[in-house]
């Protein structure tokens, strides 16, 4: 049996990384800065970037303290890992190769598919957050309908 390899220092987890990434798109998307936010939790800003960049990883007390300054549920840190391809770092899972399950991800394949990292983009988090600077409900829902039929003139 061999040894695993131990993670060298400066290597950011796939798990780290995704979190950071949840946080730095939920805090962008509220319009709150680095500073800001660190500055709530007691920490400097440059915590908050080794977080978002995932060098960092976030303590379960801080990880809920953020859950709650940005108003989300600790679930929503997670949420899209399940998509993640994570190797299991203990034996006993499975001992032989198996078929992937597909489940409902292999109608997508057949769609127009949108990029991955779709919320994680500047111009997503600025057209969500001005959306939503719209306070009129009817005038929001008149948006969308105009941003939808000119996406199906345009595809």
């Amino acid at each position: 049996m061999t040894e695993e390899k131990r993670k060298t220092k400066g290597t950011p987890d796939i798990v780290d990384k995704h979190v950071g990434k949840q946080l730095r798109n939920r805090r962008s998307l509220l319009g709150i800065s680095q500073e800001k936010l660190a500055n709530s939790i007691g920490v400097t800003f440059q915590q908050v970037q080794k977080y978002e960049r995932g060098t960092n990883r976030v303590s379960a007390s801080r990880l809920f303290s953020f859950s709650k300054i940005l108003d989300v549920s600790i679930n929503y840190f997670y949420s899209g890992l399940e998509n993640a391809n994570i190797k299991p770092k203990a034996l006993g899972m499975s001992d032989n190769k198996q078929e992937p399950f597909l489940g409902a991800k292999a109608d997508q394949k057949n769609k127009n598919t949108l990029p991955e990292d779709l919320m994680s983009q500047k111009e997503t988090i600025d057209l969500v957050r001005t959306y939503y600077l719209v306070k009129d409900p009817k005038t929001r829902k008149d948006i969308l309908k105009f941003v939808k039929s000119m996406a199906k003139n345009v595809a």
